[in-house]
């Protein structure tokens, strides 16, 4: 064991004032353990003129009055103490040479307190100094640790307990110090106003597992039973450690997410739940919860936890992915195109996860790719068989959404082999079927009669288109005996295509074998024929009410209204039979007219041999001479 010691300030203070006045030195508080003795050192003085030939002193217990009638601890002239201390206490020091220590044996809790100390040198010759000393009854080693302990920095800790008892010295040890250090006694110490410490020192690294940690001292006794402990919980600063978090995280839209970042750290960490740089939420507590109502894709992305106190900071980072059905896909690209261009078509869509994205023409697949949210479609050279409705399909396990978008493809006209024309008992039918984009402007062009009609001209033709084939039909009504050449003629800004309309039917082939002769006698007993029935109508309406029965078939105007004409109406149907003549190239005074709607009979509906047409396209105008 060591030994320090030290010469206290009030020693030096006695002997510089020696010779001096009335004084006395102790240490103004001194401890002891229970069960224990103490030694109070103590050193007083009186002026040297008076010279005692004995000197006496008493200690008083918690007041330096004797009127008051103190408990006399020790008094040298009667040995007379109170009870408390019968058997207790003796003086250690030589009153003659002014030293006043007291010992005190076996002290107990009720012995704390203040004790005083009078000088006695006969007669009036009696001092009691305000000087006293506070006894502290202890039972636990006082442990000393730092004001702040870091995880990381190296710490002392001691361990100190009173050595003022003479007859007992205490011996130290460590409890629970495993794994932090290996302890080392100090030893004895003397403290500045005499008393006596014993001091035992543990150097360790503490790190975050040593926080709470209980690390006792044990005092104890040899050759006796006494025995001290104390203890002290470790207060270990550390940084934060984000400890517990969300793994990544997969929800579906429009469901509820909580994320969780929980931390380790001393004190208490600063939690702030951050997307993008935006704070979320923050609060000072060891765990943070963050709360996602019906997430959104929006809200798809990485979100991070930071943990900061004093002593530093953590973080990390969890990916929430939102699932959800494609969005409606976007087509961006040429929607018209010149027949033989290239055309890029791009269709693009969002979804978690990809989509299968897929291009359908009327039900057939043209490409599709997989677990993309794009796809590009190519072709080459466009023709007209490219033009038409097209579907951008996406899809995932969410669900599926498309977008349909039209192609146009732009090309010179084209007539097809189903143009032609017809003969049908006295009505020649043309029909012009033309493929075109856009929609051409279509003429009939009669050679022979120096004529040519546009479909403009509504009167005699009709049109109408079906997606890219528009078809004109030109009815001549009379012309089946000597149909003329017909030429239809399809232009628009691309090009113009003409094509002589091939004759189809029995009656073409009757005039080649018949000859002009034949011709000749069978047109005049055609026109014999219409003269009678012309005759025979006229007498039978003068005799007949004007009214028409149901089986009726009146003659009717082709107009704007379809208005029903009669002999009432003679100056339209005048107008009407210029208008045929000079289609049909005629000189001199035509015989009677009778231009009628071929379908507008009124109760009955056209034979099936008297056109070649479907009911869908024999709305037309028809011409007949008569």
């Amino acid at each position: 064991m060591i030994f320090l010691t030290a010469l206290p300030l009030f020693w030096i203070m006695i002997s510089a004032s020696r010779g001096g006045h009335w004084g006395a030195w102790m240490p103004s508080s001194i401890s002891a353990f229970e069960g224990t003795c103490v030694s109070i050192p103590c050193r007083f003085d009186f002026p040297d003129e008076l010279r005692p030939a004995v000197v006496h002193g008493v200690w008083y217990f918690n007041s330096p009055y004797p009127k008051n009638y103190p408990p006399v601890v020790f008094k040298s002239r009667t040995q007379v103490v109170h009870e408390s201390f019968q058997g207790r206490s003796r003086l250690l020091g030589d009153l003659g040479l002014r030293n006043c220590t007291l010992l005190l044996s076996n002290v107990s809790p009720e012995l704390g307190g203040k004790y005083y100390f009078r000088g006695d040198l006969g007669g009036y010759n009696q001092y009691t100094f305000s000087e006293h000393s506070v006894l502290d009854i202890v039972n636990t080693p006082n442990i000393v640790v730092p004001p702040e302990v870091v995880a990381g920095t190296e710490v002392e800790v001691s361990c100190m307990v009173p050595d003022n008892c003479p007859e007992l010295r205490p011996e130290l040890s460590w409890l629970g110090h495993e794994g932090l250090g290996e302890p080392a006694v100090l030893g004895r110490l003397r403290e500045d106003e005499g008393t006596w410490v014993q001091v035992s020192l543990l150097h360790f690294v503490p790190t975050r597992e040593a926080n709470g940690h209980r690390l006792g001292c044990q005092a104890s006794f040899p050759n006796t039973t006494l025995q001290f402990e104390g203890y002290a919980s470790m207060d270990v600063k550390y940084p934060p450690v984000i400890v517990e978090m969300n793994s990544s995280v997969e929800a579906i839209e429009g469901s509820h997410v909580s994320l969780l970042c929980g931390a380790d750290s001393n004190p208490p960490p600063l939690l702030t739940w951050m997307r993008d740089g935006t704070v979320l939420r923050e609060a000072v507590a060891e765990s943070l919860l963050l709360e996602l109502e019906e997430v959104t894709p929006a809200e798809d992305g990485v979100y991070a936890c930071l943990a900061e106190n004093a002593y530093g900071q953590d973080n990390r980072t969890v990916g929430l992915s939102v699932m959800y059905a494609p969005w409606k896909p976007t087509v961006n690209g040429t929607m018209v195109a010149v027949e033989g261009e290239t055309v890029s078509i791009l269709c693009s869509t969002q979804s978690n996860p990809d989509p299968i994205l897929t291009i359908f023409k009327e039900k057939q697949i043209l490409s599709t790719v997989i677990y993309e949210s794009e796809l590009q479609l190519e072709l080459p050279a466009v023709s007209p068989e490219d033009d038409g409705e097209y579907w951008c399909v996406a899809e995932n396990q969410y669900g599926q959404r498309a977008t349909a978008f039209n192609l146009s493809v732009e090309f010179a006209p084209v007539l097809l082999l189903e143009s032609h024309c017809a003969a049908a008992r006295d009505t020649v039918q043309c029909l012009c079927v033309v493929k075109s984009n856009p929609e051409p402007s279509v003429a009939f062009e009669l050679p022979s009669r120096n004529v040519t009609v546009n479909e403009s001209e509504r009167e005699f033709v009709y049109s109408e288109r079906s997606g890219l084939v528009l078809t004109s039909i030109l009815t001549l009504r009379g012309q089946a005996q000597a149909p003329p050449r017909v030429i239809c003629t399809a232009r628009n800004l691309y090009g113009a295509k003409s094509l002589e309309l091939p004759f189809q039917g029995a009656h073409r082939l009757m005039w080649a074998k018949i000859g002009p002769v034949g011709a000749v006698v069978a047109f005049a007993i055609l026109i014999a024929i219409v003269c009678y029935i012309t005759q025979t109508r006229r007498k039978k309406n003068v005799t007949e009410s004007p009214s028409f029965s149901a089986g009726d078939n009146p003659p009717v105007l082709f107009s704007s209204d379809f208005r029903i004409s009669g002999a009432p109406e003679k100056y339209e149907s005048e107008r009407r039979l210029g208008s045929e003549r000079r289609l049909l190239g005629l000189r001199g005074e035509p015989p009677e007219l009778d231009l009628s709607y071929s379908h507008s009979d009124l109760g009955k509906q056209p034979t099936k041999d008297s056109y070649t047409l479907t009911e869908e396209l024999a709305e037309y105008a028809e011409i007949r001479v008569k």
